[in-house]
């Protein structure tokens, strides 16, 4: 590993942690050259993932467009960034262990909002608007009105047990233009 302030190629591992949720290593690193400690993050990974946009363009999986896009929706919601990157690291592993080596924009954005959807309601609809492509009031009331009818035909507290795609069940609601997904995903 280089050194990120020298670029010395000599440094030492001083001690390694496996992360709580077991999903990477975080090691402390010193460098024998100029005498700088840093940390690095290591991950597991599977295997590639390719992502499958609307458009018909494939291209690698970007952990970071997902997470910062959950970050959006988590904003100012009472949800730690700790717990932001479990739900990115779930959803990789999910992708990472389907055996498919390629996966639709869609399948992660529907896995994203039922996980979204389980933990914060809030954030769910804040990244079903960006996914589903809202551009007025009336397509947030019925988006609201549907998760309504579903929680009462569940007859649960929770909005939903079961995950599903919402798109299925909605016609009214088309995802996202391209241009737009393309950023997210």
């Amino acid at each position: 590993m280089r050194c990120p302030f020298c670029a010395s190629p000599d440094t030492q591992v001083k001690d390694s942690r496996i992360a709580e949720d077991g999903s990477y290593i975080k090691r402390r690193r010193f460098c024998t050259e100029c005498g700088s400690r840093f940390t690095t993050f290591e991950r597991v990974q599977l295997k590639d993932i390719m992502v499958k946009k609307s458009n018909g363009l494939v291209v690698p999986f970007e952990r970071e467009k997902l997470l910062k896009s959950i970050q959006i929706a988590c904003k100012k919601r009472p949800i730690s960034d700790e717990r932001i990157e479990k739900i990115v690291s779930s959803i990789q592993r999910q992708l990472e262990t389907t055996g498919e080596g390629e996966v639709s924009s869609r399948e992660i954005g529907v896995l994203a909002m039922e996980i979204l959807l389980s933990l914060d309601i809030v954030a769910y609809i804040r990244f079903a608007s960006v996914y589903y492509n809202f551009d007025n009031k009336e397509d947030f009331s019925k988006f609201i009105d549907t998760i309504q009818k579903e929680a009462l035909e569940e007859n649960t507290d929770k909005i939903l047990e079961k995950s599903y795609d919402k798109c299925s069940l909605n016609p009214e609601f088309e995802p996202i233009a391209k241009e737009v997904k393309d950023e997210l995903f």
